[in-house]
């Protein structure tokens, strides 16, 4: 696997969680959370891009369990195709079925209380898209 920081965004409606790994692709951490209605909204993930220099991006992409694609794909989608017009760096979309009740479990054991769960859950769903991506290219670059 090439080495370099890959990035995860986990988007919704008001909030965007954000996940870093490291050069080698073994810890993935929470990095921070974003106001989707911010008028900087790109300007503020592009200086993340600049400032970490991932090589990958992932964005979760909203697959009902049944497989079939929900509402929410085609604003994960526009969201995507702006941020490529704003980088480069490939943009793979990851399938984040259960992402957000994985990381509220997650969370729950680590003894984090509901309340203070609510201002980190997005940015863990977005560790979860990442490490659910990164096994993904590890697969595919074999």
């Amino acid at each position: 696997m090439l080495r370099g920081r890959r990035i995860a965004f986990d988007y919704g409606d008001v909030r965007i969680g954000v996940a870093l790994c490291d050069p080698d692709a073994i810890l993935s951490s929470p990095l921070t959370t974003l106001q989707s209605k911010s008028k900087d909204l790109f300007a503020q993930i592009v200086s993340i891009l600049e400032e970490h220099q991932p090589i990958m991006i992932f964005i979760g992409k909203p697959t009902l369990l049944s497989g079939l694609s929900g509402e929410a794909v085609q604003k994960v989608e526009d969201f995507a195709s702006t941020l490529a017009k704003h980088t480069e760096i490939e943009i793979i979309l990851v399938d984040e079925r259960l992402s957000t009740v994985s990381a509220m479990k997650n969370l729950q054991s680590a003894g984090v209380s509901a309340k203070d769960a609510r201002n980190s859950i997005d940015s863990m769903a977005a560790v979860a898209i990442l490490e659910q991506g990164l096994a993904m290219t590890k697969l595919r670059d074999k």
